[in-house]
């Protein structure tokens, strides 16, 4: 199943406003990372540069052609208009009497929410200062991130984002999905491949008289082994390697694993410490 077959309409999905932005750079950047994510409709309230703007648009990269009509309202009341649920975000503790959720929890209970059939938004306030108390008292619940409070502070856009991207995973509804799947690596290499191999790569160290001293040329080819055993070669990936000690070795071909068979019985030498 595809992510799309499982979202909301965008009709549907939250609204997400933004109080009082400062600089309308940081609306286009939200507006980016709203398309990235799933959502569609944008409200301002009293901005302080207006939009449409050049700025915002330059920031939002095209996103502002995935998003509906961006709407702009006098106060934050006016802005609710039409919804049901809605979450403060600040980052700041208020007192008032509400639930506190992390936008990972706050993700399932808003598609709870449009579930049930109501209309949804998420309130994001000022780049200086956040929302005030009585704009976070006419939310339903309040909604912060889990950031260091040794460094607390986060740009408008990146808050957007973070928050925006719980409530995809949970449209998604696998938190393994991926918009494409891992490569498919070649089979992996039967033993006769792997040990083929390792004759090949012994025979090649022999002739630079690697394993010195000779005593210690047991314990020596064992830890390389072990090396190339932890890696599970795949069949493609033991062609590249005896092709490296080919180029290595100026060899036209590959030596055959027959005339390594003798390799890859025990590797000789004693019990001796590893090498270096």
């Amino acid at each position: 199943m595809t992510s799309s077959e499982t979202a909301p309409p965008p009709s549907a999905a939250p609204v997400v406003i933004l109080v009082g932005t400062q600089m309308a750079e940081n609306v286009g950047a939200a507006m980016r990372a709203m398309a990235n994510f799933g959502l569609r409709r944008l409200r301002l309230v009293d901005p302080r540069e207006p939009f449409p703007n050049d700025k915002a648009i330059a920031m939002a990269s095209g996103s502002d052609a995935i998003l509906d009509p961006v709407e702009t309202f006098p106060t934050l009341e006016a802005a609710l208009s039409g919804l049901n649920t809605v979450f403060a975000t600040t980052a700041r503790a208020h007192d008032i009497a509400k639930p506190v959720v992390s936008p990972a929890t706050a993700a399932p209970l808003l598609r709870a929410a449009i579930d049930r059939g109501e209309a949804v938004g998420l309130v994001f306030g000022r780049e200086r200062n956040g929302l005030t108390s009585d704009e976070v008292g006419l939310a339903d619940a309040i909604l912060t991130i889990p950031i260091d409070p040794a460094f607390p502070s986060l740009n408008l856009g990146q808050a957007v984002l973070t928050v925006a991207y719980e409530w995809r995973k949970v449209v998604i509804g696998d938190t393994a999905w991926t918009p494409f799947p891992e490569k498919e690596r070649s089979p992996l290499a039967s033993k006769d491949d792997v040990l083929g191999f390792f004759g090949h790569l012994e025979t090649a160290l022999d002739t630079v008289e690697f394993f010195r001293p000779p005593e210690k040329r047991g314990s020596m080819v064992r830890n390389l082994r072990s090396i190339f055993q932890k890696a599970r070669l795949t069949e493609q990936e033991v062609r590249s390697l005896r092709g490296v000690l080919s180029a290595l070795e100026r060899r036209p071909t590959r030596p055959t694993a027959a005339r390594h068979a003798h390799r890859n019985v025990e590797p000789k030498g004693g019990e001796g410490g590893d090498e270096g």
